[in-house]
């Protein structure tokens, strides 16, 4: 059986958040945001989508949909 951890959860979010984080202000910095913006657009997206993702991602730890189990050896 498979159970993840809400540390596992947290590491998971922490680490995508900041590669993705890093995707939009470099989108941002292409558009000609000036600099300022793009890292309050960084630190912000980091932080609400951090939480999101931890948050959707505990839920889906929750429910059994698409979860089968292996048979005992």
């Amino acid at each position: 059986m498979h159970i993840e951890t809400k540390s596992r959860s947290l590491a998971k979010a922490l680490s995508w958040r900041i590669i993705a984080s890093i995707a939009t202000a470099a989108i941002a910095y292409a558009f000609g945001v000036p600099m300022k913006a793009v890292g309050l657009i960084f630190v912000a997206d980091l932080i609400i989508k951090f939480l999101l993702y931890f948050f959707h991602e505990r839920a889906w730890g929750l429910i059994s949909f698409g979860i089968k189990s292996k048979p005992e050896k």
